[in-house]
């Protein structure tokens, strides 16, 4: 018996990464899966997949439709669908803020906005949001990915005031550094390597994590195991946020 038995999930940014992961495991766990993104559906992808930009209001509204009525109904929705961006804010073009705020944060509003039309009337639902560490506190260059992460968080809380009294739970994930196509187009470059190598030290378990790893805990956060968890930010994110190491583990002899 899976943990999301006669169940309906949307998943937006279902086609690679932490939303295919997600899409998968939700599949094995029993549910009924609709994936959205603006690439074409893996090998072996969501049960139901519409191409679409999370940005995009009319076609937000017309895959949360298709998930109602050709799968059954809507019972948990994962905002997976994100990209990067950032730099100095006085270099920084209106155009690049816009660009990363419209997909990470609006994209998740309209995709709650039109998925609790129907939760609200059936009187239950689970929102995952996926959010990141840099939601929780500043990485230098950040600017925009920080401020819609940032976004993210809080806009999960309010979702949870706001709806907790008609069944609706929300939730957001943290992810720290993960191994997905966006982390290796933002990383991947010579240039970046120092970067990278610094930002997977400061995790603790000393690795990047894995978008299974991000899919586990999404799978909690939808499943009744979590019935009595909402409006939490949860860190999966290797240790990073658990505060600093300056090497005092190498003269323990921990390293």
């Amino acid at each position: 018996m899976g943990r999301l038995d006669g169940r309906v999930a949307l998943v937006t940014g279902s086609s690679s990464g932490i939303g295919a992961a997600t899409a998968r495991r939700f599949a094995e766990e029993g549910a009924r899966v609709a994936g959205f993104d603006q690439n074409p559906a893996p090998d072996g992808g969501p049960e139901l997949f519409r191409e679409g930009d999370v940005r995009d209001e009319a076609q937000v509204a017309a895959v949360v439709r298709a998930a109602i009525e050709e799968l059954g109904g809507l019972d948990v929705v994962v905002n997976s669908a994100g990209v990067g961006g950032g730099g100095p804010v006085h270099q920084l073009s209106a155009e690049a803020w816009d660009r990363v705020i419209d997909i990470n944060l609006k994209g998740t509003f309209l995709v709650c906005k039109h998925a609790l039309a129907h939760m609200v009337e059936q009187r239950s639902g689970s929102i995952v949001n996926i959010a990141s560490i840099e939601g929780l506190e500043g990485v230098d260059g950040g600017s925009a990915y920080n401020a819609s992460k940032g976004g993210v968080v809080l806009l999960t809380r309010n979702l949870a005031i706001d709806y907790g009294r008609r069944g609706i739970r929300a939730n957001c994930i943290c992810p720290g550094l993960i191994d997905t196509p966006l982390t290796a187009g933002i990383t991947g470059s010579e240039a970046m390597r120092d970067f990278k190598q610094r930002f997977i030290d400061a995790h603790h378990l000393g690795r990047l994590g894995r978008p299974e790893e991000i899919a586990a805990a999404a799978l909690f956060l939808a499943s009744d195991d979590a019935s009595f968890v909402t409006g939490h930010a949860l860190a999966v994110d290797g240790g990073v946020t658990a505060g600093h190491a300056f090497g005092a583990r190498k003269m323990m002899g921990l390293e």
